[in-house]
């Protein structure tokens, strides 16, 4: 498989909305048969030339954000090309690209700002997903959530083994105490507090 309509037709179709963020061994295998090499070819500085037009980019982010987390789950390579989808969406952004997209999939040219460990970009993402994408208020939830986890830690700490780093005590908390999952059942319910 070496065009974007292939990548756009396995995740949006094959895997879809039900899938994307479930995982296991099986998708992530299915993700490693069907695109490392095309992804070892987009790292590789090969793709650029998909960044052009919503649907070259919306695949090469696909390519670069999403799929090597099942590909490449648990090691340093699932974010390898994370500063290369970061860059194809600033682009996006800045020609519009996003809102020639419709929903849910316009949530991947927000993606690569949620997953970056900046405050600036975590800022975006919010800002993205709460003005820009209206048919799922879950992915706001989720965008608050990242930028939580950045503003109390300036990393991800669930990244830190993949990536060789040290946790620090607060990290290694944070991760025995339900990690992302507690910070979302806790944003969840202080939202439905009533005033």
């Amino acid at each position: 498989m070496d065009d974007p309509v292939d990548v756009l037709d396995f995740w949006l179709g094959t895997v879809g909305p039900d899938g994307w963020y479930k995982g296991g061994d099986d998708l992530d295998a299915m993700c490693r048969d069907a695109f490392l090499d095309l992804w070892q070819a987009a790292r590789d500085g090969g793709l650029d030339h998909w960044v052009d037009g919503a649907v070259g980019t919306l695949a090469f982010l696909i390519l670069t954000d999403q799929l090597p987390r099942n590909m490449h789950r648990g090691t340093a390579d699932a974010f390898a090309t994370d500063s290369l989808a970061l860059a194809a969406a600033r682009k996006a952004l800045d020609e519009g690209w996003d809102m020639g997209a419709p929903e849910p999939e316009r949530q991947f040219f927000y993606m690569p700002f949620e997953h970056s460990e900046n405050p600036a970009d975590q800022a975006r993402a919010v800002r993205l997903m709460e003005e820009r994408l209206s048919s799922d208020p879950e992915m706001a939830l989720h965008a608050r959530v990242h930028q939580e986890i950045i503003t109390r830690f300036h990393r991800f700490p669930t990244r830190n083994a993949a990536l060789g780093r040290i946790s620090t005590p607060e990290e290694a908390a944070f991760l025995a105490e339900g990690g992302y999952g507690a910070v979302v059942r806790a944003l969840t319910e202080s939202h439905a507090k009533p005033a």
